[in-house]
Formats: structure tokens, C-alpha cells, sequence
């Protein structure tokens, strides 16, 4: 596993851990951090024994702040990796899920990272924005565009015209926020949602989020039902196909292989 500066890695059997590890910057991303956790982001890709990853930040104040504006401001070289803010708003080819433990604020890009991510698990102090219209900017790294698609485009527009913060609870209301959790139990409450996932077969799970995602990509429902996707036959053509239904018959745990 690669060392790293600015973020914090953890493997706990299939499941991997990033942590944004800049607290005293507000977990703020710069481009070395954003191109740490692209690096981090790409060994989850790779590695088959990897099924699920959460990503937080350290502390209990922020989950990330979004772009570090005093790296740009003190003349820090800007660069952005080819995944995007993060290493995940631009990274469309990964069929693994992720979920998001939101650990107080979720600002900007902090939030585009979020909204990356397959679910969001928050903690009761967490708060969400896309303030770049506040200082002359946009959330052009999918905020604008992954917001309208998660929730009714009027509630959208609404936290996106004004920069205004929202806060967890509203989140679940609204439909972003998948679960609320005090602050001292989030990483729990993450873990059990991953703990979930992982009782699934990662095959079944990885073509199940391909179909959901590129199936948007279809113009109408019976194109997207009818379309073919990777996954699906991978799915299909493994052993864990034939694993399943016999656990099932046998009444036991399956006993998942990824292959």
C-alpha cells in the first residue's frame, strides 16, 4: 500500500478506508491531496479483494471544506487529477460502491465528493453546501449537475442559488442523506451500511450500480432495460452465479468469491 501525506488508508478484510487527513485545514483539498486520494482511489479499482470503500475526514469538524482556497491563494500550483476534485467526481468507470461518512461540514467541492459517492451516512452536526456563487465561482465539479439529479430540481436550485447550508436532518429530508447518526457513532453506522453491502455478491452489487448509472445514459426505460451491460454477463458467467442459489437451497451464508 502506498504512503501518503494528506490522506489516511485502511483495509478491513474487503472493505478500504480513506480518510482526508488535513483537519487543521478543514480536511480543504489541495491538488497534492486531491492526486493522493486519485492514487488511493485507483488501488481500490484494482484490487479484487476490495468490495466496498468508505470515505471521511478526520476530526469531527468537517468532512472537507472543498478546494484548500489558501493553497490557491498563497500561489499553490493548481492542478486537478484526471478523476476529479477528490480523485472521484470525474471517475465514472468504477462499479464498486462507496459510501460517504459525512463527518460535519460538506462544503463545495467536499460536497461534490459526497455526491460522488453511492450513499451518504452523516452525522447529526454535518452540514451541506454548494457556496461557489458566494465568491464568484460554480460547483463545477459535478455539483450542479449531480444535486438536480439526487433530489427534486426545485429543492436543488434552491440550495444552489443561494449557497445556503443545510444541515444533516434536512439532508434526509430531502432525500441526499441516507441515514443520520450522532457524531460519536458515525463510522458504525458506515460500516454497517458497508457491512450490508458486503453480505451481497460484489458481482451482483458492481451490476447492479453499472445498470443504475449507465442506464441513465438510455433515452427510455425499455432502451435501459434492454441495453447490455458488462457487468451483468460478468456477473453471470461467474461462480458466485452458481453460489448463491446453492446457499440459498442449503440454507447458509454464501460464501462470496468476486469471480
Amino acid at each position: 500500500m502506498s504512503d501518503f501525506e494528506f490522506i489516511k488508508t485502511e483495509r478491513d478484510g474487503n472493505l478500504f478506508i480513506v480518510t482526508i487527513n488535513r483537519p487543521e485545514r478543514m480536511n480543504a483539498c489541495h491538488p497534492p491531496c486531491n492526486f493522493e486520494m486519485q492514487a488511493a482511489f485507483d488501488e481500490f479499482a484494482a484490487d479484487d479483494d476490495l468490495w466496498v470503500a468508505i470515505v471521511t475526514g478526520a476530526g469531527d469538524r468537517a468532512f472537507c471544506a472543498g478546494n484548500d482556497l489558501r493553497f490557491q491563494a498563497e500561489g499553490g500550483k493548481m492542478e486537478r487529477p484526471e478523476k476529479g476534485f477528490g480523485g472521484l467526481t470525474a471517475r465514472f468507470d468504477l462499479n464498486k460502491p462507496i459510501i460517504a461518512a459525512v463527518n460535519g461540514v460538506a462544503m463545495g467541492g467536499g460536497f461534490e465528493i459526497a455526491l460522488a459517492c453511492d450513499l451518504i451516512i452523516a452525522s447529526d452536526n454535518a452540514r451541506f453546501a454548494l457556496p461557489e456563487p458566494k465568491v464568484g465561482l460554480l460547483a463545477a465539479a459535478g455539483g450542479v449537475h449531480r444535486l438536480p439529479r439526487s433530489i427534486p430540481l426545485k429543492q436543488a436550485m434552491g440550495m444552489m442559488l443561494t449557497g445556503r447550508h443545510v444541515p444533516a436532518a434536512e439532508g434526509l429530508q430531502l432525500g441526499f442523506v441516507n441515514e443520520v447518526a450522532p457524531q460519536s457513532e458515525l463510522m458504525d453506522a458506515a460500516r454497517r451500511w458497508a457491512a450490508m453491502i458486503l453480505e451481497c455478491s460484489p458481482l451482483s452489487i458492481r451490476a447492479t450500480k453499472e445498470a443504475v448509472y449507465n442506464g441513465f445514459n438510455e433515452p427510455t426505460l425499455p432502451e435501459a432495460i434492454k441495453a447490455v451491460y458488462p457487468g451483468m454477463e460478468a456477473m453471470r458467467n461467474s461462480e458466485d452465479f452458481i453460489e448463491g442459489p446453492l446457499a440459498f437451497s442449503e440454507k447458509r451464508a454464501p460464501n462470496w468469491k468476486g469471480r
